[in-house]
């Protein structure tokens, strides 16, 4: 181990030590109060371009392996925690998280107050940072921080969607067996578009009925409608991603053709926000976003509360119920969570029923789209 310093934008400098990949990374630092799942949250796409502090304090003790990979990779800038243990202890364990981070070029910081930061993050929002094994000099590291870009003008859906489709193979986590299931193909097929997608989400797609095939992000729209008239496929998903929805242009005018031919669709976090910028409303960034594991939501159809795993620093507008019925409320801060849009078979949630990591309790979403897939 050696040491690393960071710069925050707000002017805190401060000395950790690293246990991760080594060199100069600039980034947005955010905060995730999940008490399991480090290694789903550090493959998952939709965190390209930030530093993850976790709340968590002990880190690392449950190791790594292969079926916890959210992605083919880590895409997160690092990670912050209070105490990293290199010794794991757990019979599903192939390896230790340093040499994941090491392998994926992901800096690792350790020995640092991650309360300090939370709260830090908490009263003032995500900021941007830098983290470096290599300069120590606050000037400098402010320095290179200032004529670096900004998360919001990076698009990183470019970096982490899929580069050729394909049809995804596995189910859910099969707690008999210890593995994913194999998919059993349908005659409902769907597209599912990758802007930056988990892949337990394309499992519980897979689980509830559907034939899925993945297609990047540079998707023509025009294609899909041709496919779905022909009966080839019969709704589209729009997954999760990294960055800020606003900058996806041309995306957003592919989605608008596709709402316009009234597709069906369903929509999980940055799918969620592109349905809304689609549709005519547009979002707009919370404080410190909403990052965990344990985040109530209101479903205002059955009147229960579910406990919900979610990654936002975006969020629709509340005016988006001149289009739409809210069918999902946080109560941690009553944001919108879901919405169906009205006369249309569209919906989406901004949470992530997948639960990985996280609860199970919105797990039925997905059996809702397989049931209006035509």
């Amino acid at each position: 181990m050696q040491k690393v310093w960071i710069y925050i934008e707000n002017g805190t400098f401060l000395e950790a030590t690293s246990f991760g990949a080594t060199g100069t990374a600039v980034g947005e630092i955010v905060f995730n109060t999940s008490l399991t799942g480090y290694q789903e949250i550090i493959t998952d796409p939709s965190y390209a371009g930030q530093f993850v502090t976790f709340t968590m304090p002990e880190i690392g003790n449950v190791g790594v392996n292969k079926d916890d990979m959210e992605s083919s990779g880590a895409h997160c800038k690092g990670v912050l925690v209070r105490n990293y243990h290199h010794e794991h202890s757990n019979f599903r364990a192939q390896g230790d998280l340093e040499s994941l981070l090491k392998e994926q070029n992901v800096l690792g910081i350790c020995n640092i107050d991650t309360r300090y930061l939370t709260k830090m993050i908490r009263d003032e929002g995500a900021m941007m940072m830098i983290a470096s094994t290599e300069i120590s000099d606050k000037d400098e590291l402010a320095k290179v921080l200032s004529e670096s870009p900004r998360i919001e003008d990076i698009n990183y859906i470019k970096e982490v969607t899929t580069k050729e489709s394909y049809v995804h193979k596995f189910g859910a986590w099969n707690h008999d067996n210890l593995a994913y299931d194999k998919a059993v193909m349908s005659d409902k097929k769907i597209v599912a578009i990758d802007f930056g997608i988990k892949r337990n989400i394309l499992n519980e797609l897979v689980a509830s009925g559907l034939e899925v095939e993945v297609i990047p992000a540079s998707f023509k729209a025009d294609d899909l409608i041709a496919r779905y008239e022909a009966g080839e496929i019969g709704g589209v998903f729009l997954s999760n991603g990294p960055g800020d929805p606003l900058t996806l242009t041309e995306e957003k005018a592919q989605i608008q053709k596709l709402i316009d031919k009234d597709i069906p669709m369903f929509a999980i976090c940055l799918g969620h926000q592109m349905l809304s910028i689609a549709h005519g409303f547009d979002t707009y960034k919370l404080k410190f976003g909403q990052h965990g594991g344990n985040h109530p939501v209101a479903n205002s159809e059955t009147k229960v509360v579910e406990i919900t795993a979610q990654n936002h620093n975006y969020n629709v507008p509340d005016n988006i119920t001149d289009i739409a019925d809210v069918t999902h409320m946080n109560l941690f801060d009553n944001t919108i969570e879901g919405v169906k849009y009205k006369n249309k078979p569209i919906f989406s949630v901004q949470h992530h029923p997948e639960a990985s990591p996280g609860p199970h309790e919105s797990k039925y979403i997905f059996d809702e789209f397989a049931k209006i897939v035509k």
